[in-house]
């Protein structure tokens, strides 16, 4: 079992979307503990002061390394990994994220920087990964931190009512590819109907749309994925096949737009 310690200013934040749904679920059937701390139980002071203005000036208030040491002495125990949320981190992702759930790791410390960042010595002294969830800045890490869970929780044995979504979803192992379009009742809504080869009941026809929905949909959403991508035959004779369309609909198109008698 995963022990999940969240340590923020704001701990409410980050238990209101991990106490509903699945993350509810998991956590009142024994699949992860999660706890969350106020950061300000281990600050010192009549105010319990967090955060100081910074060394060398400059805008905004930096949190105080205090603190920080503190909770970690009291929650770290053997084998437990810090873990802090901030934009300077690697890059959060799917494959990450099924690492964390992978279950070598049994306790994170999960520690959420706000105002202008983190004293620089808790990452120097405490943390022991460092982690991203975007190129882009929040209010506070307890949103990070929540999306960073949820994540990992979510991979973890019995915490998902079917045990293969992990394994159709966009980003799952080996894949590495965006996830099919999905479709349910009914099966004719305001004039779209679903493709007919997903009423079919032919399993090996809706196992191949599923993978060429997939493809054409990474290689125009996210060409990205596919740039290290090693394609099965499979692959490449539907990469071939619309190669062809394309190449088709473009010769049609060159056609109306050169022919004077077309109108275009």
């Amino acid at each position: 079992m995963l022990e999940i310690d969240i340590v923020t200013i704001f701990p409410e934040v980050a238990r209101a979307p991990l106490s509903e749904s699945i993350m509810g679920r998991a956590a009142s059937t024994g699949v992860v503990t999660l706890r969350f701390h106020d950061l300000r139980q281990w600050a010192e002071g009549k105010h319990r002061q967090v955060d100081d203005e910074p060394y060398g000036g400059g805008p905004g208030m930096v949190m105080m390394p205090g603190p920080f040491f503190a909770a970690v002495r009291e929650l770290r125990r053997e084998g437990s990994r810090v873990v802090l949320m901030t934009p300077q981190g690697r890059r959060f992702n799917q494959a990450v994220a099924r690492d964390y759930a992978g279950g070598e790791v049994h306790h994170l410390i999960v520690l959420c920087g706000h105002y202008e960042g983190v004293d620089h010595r808790v990452v120097e002294a405490l943390v022991d990964d460092e982690l991203s969830i975007g190129d882009y800045v929040l209010t506070n890490g307890a949103i990070a931190a929540a999306v960073f869970t949820d994540a990992v929780v979510r991979l973890l044995p019995g915490a998902l009512g079917d045990e293969r979504s992990p394994e159709v979803e966009s980003f799952s192992e080996g894949e590495n590819l965006l996830e099919a379009p999905c479709y349910t009742r009914p099966a004719e809504f305001e004039g779209m109907a679903v493709p007919d080869v997903l009423l079919s009941g032919n399993h090996g026809a809706i196992a191949q749309w599923r993978l060429e929905a997939a493809l054409v949909r990474t290689f125009l959403k996210r060409p990205d994925l596919l740039e290290d991508r090693e394609f099965s035959a499979q692959e490449i004779a539907i990469l071939r096949k619309w190669s062809k369309e394309l190449e088709n609909l473009i010769r049609v198109k060159s056609a109306r737009c050169t022919d004077p008698l077309s109108g275009r």
